[in-house]
């Protein structure tokens, strides 16, 4: 993947889960899928958490908000 900036990586994550909102990656696969580096990664998720549109769950996984039951910790809170 050619170097992409932040926003560009969030549009792209976005993309992703608008297609499938029922995908749940830990930051280590969504790291892996997308090609990222892992600073870019925890950017992009930081963002995409701290707006809302992801939320974690108490495993861990990204998921989008929309689709989150149980489980979810806090959507601000960004750990791996």
């Amino acid at each position: 993947m050619p170097l992409l900036d932040v926003e560009a990586v969030v549009e792209l994550i976005r993309m992703e889960y608008a297609e499938m909102p029922e995908l749940k990656l830990t930051f280590w696969q969504a790291q892996r899928l997308w090609n990222l580096s892992e600073e870019l990664c925890r950017r992009a998720l930081a963002v995409l958490t701290g707006s809302g549109f992801l939320a974690r769950t108490s495993d861990g996984r990204y998921v989008h908000s929309r689709s989150s039951r149980t489980g979810v910790t806090s959507w601000r809170r960004l750990e791996t």
